[in-house]
């Protein structure tokens, strides 16, 4: 058993329950019990903690983790004149690259508060290995719950597509795999810490048959359906060209839309496209600070939660959200969807909310995962807030989603410390980040 006890409590239940102190109690990998005041039952061990917030552990709802040995690059380009840029350096990445740009990744999620993340791996050159395993083992070792997807890309450019030839697959062989993906490393349990989905690329880098199909393969296996979807002018563009048809209409003709579906990005919708995806319970993974780097547009976040859409946060690939942090995004959210819409677009508890709850109902998991609640698993971020970042803040979760980055007195993943007073427990970071320094030197220097 552990008590958190001595902190604020920021539950994120449906009530939006709160306690200016008070505790929460873990007994093996579940909360037992959350509450005002110091908890009055004997044993466990205690964790002080006075001057902190306790919330749900934060859940980032996209990624590609292998592009932590990337970042940096193609500084000033859209979309797909980064991506033109940067397929021929990833179309030489292997098992070993993946591996160690994922424990870098994934120890930096840890660090900024999340507990699960999701990661959208789609590039797998010939001879690069298992690379869906390497993130994975890589997963493990940091201690994340996770939830990776088998991506896929068969459209390459001489087919009319973005990709060169070497960073697409054969179609057959591409389902062929993601069915394999999922037969080896699907937990459908309760407390999963992996489970697999499906994730074809991008309307540009897909064929609609592999789309189909994919869809088709995942609701025969019980999996979650995850693509890119209207990130930016660009794509709208060649969904109107190629197919006649705005990106969600595609999405929604090749059976794209529903509650066991989540899209990457969706900034440029119209009003039809927000009121479909809130109707069909299709969610979003809302990217704030990778869609400003690359210049593609402010998400119309507020009336996606107007509509009843599931929105939660993500912060897409390191290279095109070079800092990887999570807890920063609530920030970010907020920001943006008050320069769209005004200061009472999103307020500081709402975009908490993204950030846990919201990415919780993305995935499939609120039931176990997104508040603080007696038999929900115990993924819980403890952040300090009696520092000089955040003094004379009276309201925490104010300070937590205005003030700075806040650290960590403590990060549970199923009742295991993956974080302790802002320290990894689980990993060395002195040892993932010189790993990572020799990947990536190695990609932009190839032998």
């Amino acid at each position: 058993m552990i008590v958190i006890e001595h902190c604020a409590v920021a539950t994120v239940d449906g009530a939006g329950t709160e306690f200016e102190e008070g505790h929460v109690v873990v007994q093996g990998d579940r909360i037992v019990a959350v509450g005002p005041g110091t908890y009055q039952g004997a044993g466990g061990t205690r964790v002080d903690g006075t001057g902190c917030l306790a919330t749900p552990g934060l859940v980032n709802t996209h990624h590609h983790l292998y592009q932590w040995a990337t970042r940096a690059l193609a500084q000033q380009e859209i979309l797909f004149g980064w991506l033109t840029e940067l397929y021929p350096v990833w179309a030489r990445i292997d098992a070993g690259t993946v591996h160690a740009a994922a424990s870098a990744g994934l120890a930096q999620l840890a660090l900024s508060g999340c507990t699960t993340t999701t990661d959208h791996h789609y590039v797998f050159p010939r001879d690069g290995g298992d690379l869906l395993g390497a993130e994975i083992d890589a997963a493990a070792e940091v201690g994340l719950r996770f939830h990776p997807t088998r991506g896929s890309m068969d459209l390459s450019v001489k087919d009319g597509g973005l990709p060169p030839d070497s960073v697409v697959e054969d179609t057959d062989a591409a389902l062929a795999a993601t069915k394999a993906a999922i037969d080896r490393f699907h937990d459908p349990s309760p407390g999963a810490m992996v489970r697999i989905a499906v994730a074809p690329c991008s309307p540009f880098s897909v064929t609609p048959r592999l789309m189909r199909e994919a869809a088709d393969l995942a609701r025969a296996e019980g999996v979650r359906l995850h693509t890119h979807l209207a990130e930016t002018v660009e794509e709208e563009s060649y969904c109107r060209e190629v197919h006649g048809c705005t990106p969600v209409e595609y999405a929604e003709r090749l059976g794209w839309l529903g509650p066991d579906v989540w899209l990457a990005h969706a900034v440029h919708l119209d009003d039809g496209a927000v009121a479909r995806l809130g109707a069909t319970g299709t969610g979003v993974a809302h990217c704030p600070s990778s869609n400003g780097r690359l210049g593609a547009g402010i998400a119309r976040v507020r009336d996606l939660l107007d509509a009843g859409a599931p929105v939660g946060l993500g912060v897409d690939g390191a290279a095109s959200q070079e800092a990887g942090q999570l807890g920063p995004e609530l920030r970010q959210a907020m920001y943006l969807a008050r320069l769209r819409g005004g200061p009472a677009a999103l307020t500081a508890r709402e975009s908490l909310m993204l950030g846990t709850m919201g990415g919780a109902r993305c995935l499939g998991r609120a039931d176990e995962l997104g508040s603080l609640e007696p038999g929900k698993l115990a993924d819980i971020a403890l952040w300090r807030l009696d520092g000089l970042g955040h003094a004379g803040i009276a309201d925490p979760v104010a300070a937590l989603v205005f003030g700075p980055p806040a650290t960590l007195r403590l990060l549970l993943v199923g009742g295991r410390a993956v974080v302790q007073d802002g320290v990894l427990s689980t990993v060395d970071e002195a040892v993932v980040a010189a790993a990572l320094t020799k990947s990536a030197r190695s990609l932009r220097e190839p032998r």
